[in-house]
């Protein structure tokens, strides 16, 4: 998939050492239980290509071309705790703030919905990760408290469990 500035692709084992990097940067991680070892970061990358492998979508590594052969993922990923598609994101810290997040995320919105007919996407995040509400806020998603939940994947009484839940449904065809 690509965009003005990006390329979304398939993973290549080029990428597993920036995203090693990137998942051991506390910056990027600060709203996760904690930040991986090169062994953990290895792991989700095999489980996030196998998802895109079976499933035809998933976390995309993102690229700008001539420029950077990667920056991190945006993509789909079905959730196992909450029924549904998630559209989500995770970039190095020096490519924050410079809109590719949104230029990618919009993309991957757009084909969820226009070319795999997805009827609704959600998001979620630790309550406090302002960056990542902001950014579901402008891919047009909205928030219902009654959603929000305490991350089922962290101990009772984590810091980082209380979590807000945004949706986008589908735009009705024409």
């Amino acid at each position: 998939m690509k965009t003005k500035r990006l390329l979304l692709r398939s993973w290549k084992p080029s990428d597993l050492e920036p995203f090693a990097t990137l998942n051991a940067d506390a910056r990027v991680m600060e709203f996760f239980p904690k930040t991986l070892i090169r062994e953990e970061s290895d792991e989700l990358a095999q489980k996030i290509q196998e998802e895109i492998d079976q499933k035809g979508y998933g976390l995309w590594a993102v690229e700008i071309p001539g420029i950077c052969p990667f920056i991190g993922f945006v993509g789909l990923h079905a959730i196992d705790f909450i029924p549904g598609i998630e559209i989500g994101w995770r970039l190095a810290y020096g490519y924050w703030g410079q809109g590719y997040a949104f230029e990618a995320a919009s993309a991957v919105r757009d084909h969820a919905f226009n070319t795999l007919h997805l009827p609704e996407l959600l998001s979620f995040t630790y309550e406090g990760n302002i960056r990542s509400r902001r950014l579901m806020e402008k891919l047009g998603m909205t928030r219902n408290p009654k959603d929000d939940f305490l991350n089922p994947k962290l101990p009772d009484g984590h810091s980082l469990s209380p979590h807000v839940l945004y949706r986008l449904q589908a735009p009705l065809a024409l």
